[in-house]
């Protein structure tokens, strides 16, 4: 990746996806893009295409997922697994539909 190149990280405020941030900061990568839950929810995939429409990111880190303590993951598993895989999914399809160099999961 060149320090120029567009990337964005899915699940930037999370425990993996923040330490990759810091991580390619570090390195001098500074054109990093990252959209919270609230406002890109990547369960919808129009609105995951109309992100990568928009900003064309180069490079893709999937550190995003639907994530609970012990008794919401007990309580709901099956909704966590079905989230999680439109998750993986739409951005998935999205980095194949929109020419990402790489996508890093």
């Amino acid at each position: 990746m060149e320090k120029e190149s567009k990337i964005y990280i899915a699940g930037h405020k999370g425990l993996v996806g923040s330490a990759i941030e810091r991580v390619l900061k570090k390195e001098g990568y500074e054109n990093i893009l990252g959209k919270t839950h609230a406002e890109l929810d990547l369960t919808e995939q129009s609105k995951v295409n109309e992100f990568f429409e928009v900003n064309r990111p180069e490079y893709v880190f999937l550190a995003a997922a639907k994530v609970g303590g012990i008794h919401a993951n007990n309580t709901y598993p099956a909704e966590f697994i079905f989230s999680n895989i439109q998750i993986q999914n739409n951005v998935i399809d999205a980095c194949y539909r929109f020419k990402t160099k790489n996508f890093f999961f």
